[in-house]
């Protein structure tokens, strides 16, 4: 059965029996490792802060502050970006020639309607992943094999789950490209932007890069073409421009104005235009205007504030200062936030039904009418997101004949006892044959999740290197919701902040991460969100180093698992910032260096044997044949960049002075 190529808001169907790609393996895999020792030249502590070392030959230390070189970037005909979400994706793109003018793509539920369509029997032979990006989000041992779970219970590799995505949106933006610009040459005129939450660790970043290589967006051999932005940094870009009419100030409301019915609301109006976008499948244009919004033009150099952004599946908050006289962004504090999406409504809403009907004909009812299942998270999506703070009627949720029929067989009785029976008194049988929610009992399934998110901002406004925020802007598909923008305001208007929602909040990232493919510059500082460093062995001291850490070797003593850092956890790095190293091959024809990477929350890690620290990565140094390196002293200069949204690494051969390849993968355990 063949891969349906479409890519809907909750999910992705796949036949299945499709064609398998090969995974291809990253650079330094080890599956594909020679012998890889190394040695360095001259171990050292790295700097706790800004000043770098050098070493040279002689093991002479030049200290120096390290130069913040912006990447060039060559230049592109047109930039795509596509926000692949949890509940919603889309893309859009603008022409060099014209960048103020952002093309809207945005999908709607065609992969859960037709799966939904299909008949119980058909729906068997399909694969069908929902809400599947937030697997990769939760997954604590990440690799290219990790597998993915459909709602009938088949698995397929993540990576070909992704890539399938991937692929798809590209083979639309392309067709779309053509259409409107037919001489425009696809190779190498596309910068492509992939948005991914920003507390996402390295290794989920290089999993969508990795996805992004299988689907052909971009080679290896031409990284560089494809940037990964970070959700609430493109929301940042894009607010810049903001005017104050495209703009909802929560703090200005009148009190009891929450129901969207009741003012003048972003959201439904929005939601009309989006979903007639989704449904027709056309694109529109947004002109964005050039320089910064009118509320930009009120602040002033160093004035601070936070973007919520409240997707699908997380939220992200980042903190930024506003810099002048360019209007480029500096990050205070690093990217922090949690599972805090519209999906815990959902699973609110299941966990309901698990009390009501028991929570193993729920997990039985999802795997053997998995069609049956998304009828019912369609009928329930559709009444929450008529959920408001100040709503006075129930709701009514249809249940599927399936469902009914189904429990009657499975439990002998028929559900409206089960509702007499059970415990939650606030969810009834209506005589229409649904079940009967209280406004009240709905906004109840809403709090967990809001209160994580409240909590969350707390907690940042809390740190000392946040305060004096201004603003907080709320963006992303779930800051749609009255009921998470009446709980903000009313938590946080009190200490003054200002709380804005942009009139386009469910397009806001999507916007924002073209603006940023424009210009990746734009975000001038960011703040490490951990401890990376490499393990060495240094000179033994005796009264500073543990005795278990000594080794003697050929005479010599010398102290094991020393933690080198290369930057610390919560430390400013200017964008194209560089850490520079040198090592050398342990022995004479060695033809590959493999150093392994460390990471730790914690700033003061001494040794990579500490607890907290773990190996998260291996760099790789490809070396060829070399006539003029001095026996034993074949030095290879790395430099890692930790300014940009992903760790870049480069290296140079010193004796022939080329480069060499290098990556870093932190996907191979």
């Amino acid at each position: 059965m063949l891969a349906v190529p479409d890519v809907g808001l909750q999910g992705l169907y796949i036949g299945s029996s499709p064609e398998r790609s090969p995974v291809p393996s990253p650079p330094g895999s080890p599956r594909t490792q020679e012998s890889c020792g190394i040695a360095p030249l001259t171990p050292s502590q790295s700097p706790k802060s800004q000043p770098q070392v050098t070493l040279d030959y002689r093991g002479n230390k030049s200290t120096k502050k390290p130069e913040a070189r912006a990447p060039q970037h060559a230049p592109f005909s047109v930039v795509v970006a596509i926000d692949f979400g949890t509940t919603s994706s889309g893309y859009a793109f603008s022409f060099a020639s014209d960048p103020e003018a952002i093309h809207m793509m945005s999908f709607g539920y065609t992969a859960r309607d037709y799966y939904h369509d299909l008949d119980p029997e058909e729906a068997r032979d399909w694969l069908y992943f929902e809400k599947f990006k937030m697997k990769i989000h939760s997954a604590t041992d990440l690799t290219l094999k990790t597998q993915l779970e459909a709602v009938n219970g088949k698995k397929m590799p993540a990576l070909e789950v992704f890539a399938h995505a991937l692929r798809f949106f590209k083979e639309h933006a392309l067709q779309e490209l053509r259409e409107q610009c037919p001489s425009l040459p696809e190779k190498d005129t596309v910068r492509w932007v992939l948005t991914v939450p920003a507390i996402w660790k390295q290794p989920a970043k290089q999993f969508m890069r990795e996805a992004a290589y299988l689907a052909g967006l971009v080679s290896r051999e031409d990284a560089e073409q494809l940037l990964i932005a970070l959700e609430p940094e493109a929301a940042s870009v894009y607010c810049r421009k903001l005017r104050l009419h495209q703009l909802l100030d929560l703090s200005s409301r009148a009190p009891g104005s929450g129901r969207l019915g009741e003012r003048r609301s972003i959201d439904s109006s929005f939601r009309q235009a989006r979903e007639q976008l989704r449904k027709s499948r056309h694109s529109r244009t947004f002109l964005v205007e050039s320089g910064v919004g009118e509320l930009w033009a009120e602040m002033q150099a160093g004035d601070r504030y936070v973007v919520a952004d409240c997707g699908g599946g997380t939220v992200d908050l980042t903190v930024h200062q506003l810099e002048q006289p360019h209007g480029t962004l500096k990050e205070l504090y690093k990217a922090s936030g949690g599972p805090y999406g519209a999906v815990g409504v959902d699973l609110a809403f299941e966990q309901l039904l698990g009390r009501i009907f028991g929570e193993d004909f729920i997990t039985t009812f999802k795997r053997q009418r998995p069609a049956a299942w998304v009828d019912l998270t369609i009928a329930f999506e559709a009444r929450k997101r008529t959920a408001g703070p100040h709503r006075a009627g129930a709701l009514n949720i249809s249940l599927p004949f399936s469902f009914i029929d189904f429990y009657r067989k499975q439990r002998g009785h028929n559900v409206e006892t089960a509702l007499r029976r059970s415990s939650v008194n606030f969810v009834k049988w209506s005589s229409q044959g649904m079940l009967r929610m209280s406004c009240e009992a709905m906004n109840e399934l809403f709090q967990p999740t809001v209160s994580g998110i409240i909590q969350h901002i707390e907690a940042l406004l809390a740190r000392p290197e946040v305060q004096g925020v201004k603003l907080l802007f709320l963006v992303g598909g779930f800051a749609e919701s009255a009921v998470l923008q009446h709980a903000v305001q009313t938590a946080l208007g009190a200490r003054g902040l200002r709380v804005v929602v942009p009139h386009d909040v469910g397009l806001t990232i999507l916007k924002g991460a073209v603006l940023f493919g424009q210009a990746p510059g734009v975000v001038r500082v960011r703040r490490s969100p951990l401890t990376y460093g490499v393990g060495v062995l240094n000179r033994f001291v005796a009264g500073r180093h543990p005795p278990e850490k000594l080794l003697v070797r050929d005479g010599r003593r010398w102290c094991t698992d020393v933690f080198e850092r290369f930057v610390a956890a919560e430390q400013s790095v200017a964008l194209g910032e560089e850490v520079r190293r040198s090592y050398c091959p342990a022995r004479p024809g060695q033809r590959r260096v493999l150093i392994n990477l460390y990471c730790c929350a914690a700033e003061d890690a001494r040794f990579i044997t500490d607890p907290g620290v773990r190996k998260c990565g291996a760099l790789s140094l490809e070396l060829e044949p070399s006539e003029g390196a001095v026996p034993g002293r074949r030095e290879i200069r790395a430099a890692m960049q930790f300014g940009d949204t992903e760790i870049k690494v480069t290296a140079v051969d010193v004796s022939t002075n080329r480069s060499v390849r290098a990556a870093i993968d932190f996907l191979s355990h």
